[in-house]
């Protein structure tokens, strides 16, 4: 949006901004219009020429008329109902959103998750749990059990063996667990982070996250082919199924693979037979899904099949026997389709501090970010005996006076953070170390938000004209449909002209042409 409005207004050597921005171009009904709005309008996205005296002249009148309708509408009190104020505050809260963020960066942050999608990844690790809330001191102990496994498996012993002895010696405190398929975003980003930059047949150090350390090995790492679209018919083994019950439903299902293949409707099969309810009720359809997310057999004969309509044989899952029709052949996926909803996941986890780093870093460098790390230090010596959310350590942290940061020429103590853990403790992590890490993190960015939201409209000077943009634009949709739109279409022109008419000797309007030539260098 920015960069639209700049171009905007690059006119032949002269800048707009430059101008005294006190210069009207005319007045409507007794509101004047400046030269900064006149000039915004005209050559948004490229729209008109002003060195043009024709295309000048056009616009002039265009916006003249437009002007007029404006002003009928506040006239018959358009401008101070609700719902034009709620609409209008929508606008203004999503506009100032836009403009506090870096939507390059983001942008980045989002490509480096949708590259990961092009991938999956086979992987095993071993999972040596932390408390729900570690502190510090809690974390040695664990992370040298895990340190010794790892030494274990680095020294020729077999991964599973040693997975499997860790589990049997602590059930409690330790899991083994191998992942047949994991995509981007589907675990903590720690974990994804590790697995997805390891080279296949590596084993990990020990890795942190919430839930405890972890050590990872990488069995395979392999195309993502993308969603694909199916439909099923499962024949279900009875609870506690015998061999002969087995039998039988693969005998059935066999048969009902014959007359599918001799033309009998799969959605009416699937309806009559299928013990599947949800897609039974479907005809069988199942909505689109990545590898990794249904029972392997089916999965793998899913994606065997390459031509809609496809049928595969009688495939046999722990839950019975699948008959799978290929609805749609898997495909890559959009960019453009996929950034919304990757912008809106990160945005609402930890993956937060990825997606806006590159705004918390230029905040930082704008306002002159300052750290003083020994100040910190003192405070992370408290997550070896506290909680950041306790009590206990803010009791300890309110009497700690010392510059923490600075930021837009303040400075900001220990115990002004130390009061912030307790009114938003906004952080997922179990770490005491970790949660108060985030917890500054969000301190320093919602400051220099702060600071940024109050130099707004001095450093965004288009902001008020896009909000101006967007107001007149809300009641001339709302006048001209009860003028002319609502009616005919072979009325419109006719009633759109008298209406202009009508207008025109109802309201005054000047032009002052000469501030206008000034403008585009006449």
């Amino acid at each position: 949006m920015k960069a639209l409005f700049i171009s905007s207004l690059l006119l032949a050597g002269t800048s707009v901004f430059g101008m005294n921005r006190d210069s009207v171009v005319m007045t409507v009904a007794g509101k004047p219009v400046s030269i900064d709005e006149f000039v915004f309008m005209a050559e948004k996205n490229g729209a008109v020429n002003l060195a043009d005296r024709k295309e000048r002249d056009s616009f002039v009148e265009l916006y003249k008329n437009f002007k007029l309708k404006v002003a009928e509408a506040e006239a018959e009190g358009l401008d101070k109902t609700k719902s034009f104020a709620e609409e209008l505050d929508e606008y203004r809260s999503q506009l100032t959103a836009d403009f506090l963020s870096d939507k390059e960066g983001e942008d980045a942050a989002v490509r480096v998750e949708f590259e990961r999608m092009k991938e999956m990844v086979e992987c095993s690790h071993i999972l040596f749990r932390l408390p729900e809330q570690t502190l510090s001191r809690d974390t040695a102990a664990v992370y040298q059990q895990a340190l010794e496994a790892y030494r274990r498996i680095q020294g020729g012993e077999d991964f599973v063996a040693v997975a499997k002895e860790c589990v049997a010696q602590a059930p409690k405190k330790v899991a083994y667990e191998h992942v047949y398929r994991l995509h981007p975003m589907q675990t903590i980003k720690a974990f994804e982070n590790q697995v997805f930059t390891m080279p296949v047949g590596s084993v990990s150090a020990p890795v942190r996250t919430k839930l405890g350390y972890h050590i990872i090995r990488l069995e395979n790492r392999l195309p993502n082919p993308g969603k694909i679209k199916v439909a099923h018919i499962l024949l279900a083994f009875p609870k506690n199924a015998t061999a002969a019950d087995s039998a039988r439903v693969k005998a059935d299902a066999e048969q009902l693979y014959a007359e599918l293949q001799a033309g009998a409707d799969f959605a009416e099969k699937a309806k009559a037979l299928s013990a599947d309810p949800k897609s039974a009720a479907r005809g069988g359809m199942l909505p689109a899904f990545d590898p990794g997310t249904m029972v392997r057999e089916f999965e793998d004969a899913a994606y065997k099949l390459k031509t809609p309509g496809e049928l595969s044989q009688p495939v046999e899952s722990r839950f019975g026997y699948h008959i799978i029709k290929l609805i749609e052949a898997p495909k890559q996926p959009d960019y453009a389709v996929e950034k919304k909803r990757l912008t809106r996941l990160m945005a609402q986890g930890e993956r937060n501090f990825e997606l806006y780093k590159a705004f918390d870093d230029k905040m930082k460098q704008e306002y002159d970010y300052e750290f003083y790390p020994e100040a910190y230090a003192e405070l992370q010596a408290l997550c070896n005996d506290y909680f950041p959310t306790d009590t206990a350590f803010y009791n300890r942290a309110k009497e700690m006076k010392k510059p923490l940061f600075r930021l837009d020429g303040e400075v900001h103590l220990q115990d002004e953070f130390a009061y912030y853990i307790q009114r938003c403790p906004f952080s997922a992590k179990t770490y005491a170390g970790d949660f108060m890490q985030e917890v500054y993190d969000l301190f320093v960015r919602e400051l220099a938000t702060i600071s940024e939201r109050k130099n707004l409209k001095k450093k965004h000077p288009e902001f008020d004209l896009l909000m101006g943009e967007y107001r007149d634009g809300i009641l001339l949709f709302e006048i001209s449909n009860r003028r002319v739109w609502s009616k005919p279409m072979s009325e419109q022109k006719a009633l759109d002209e008298a209406w202009i008419a009508e207008l025109n000797e109802k309201y005054p309007v000047t032009i002052n042409w000469e501030v206008l030539d000034k403008a585009v260098g006449r």
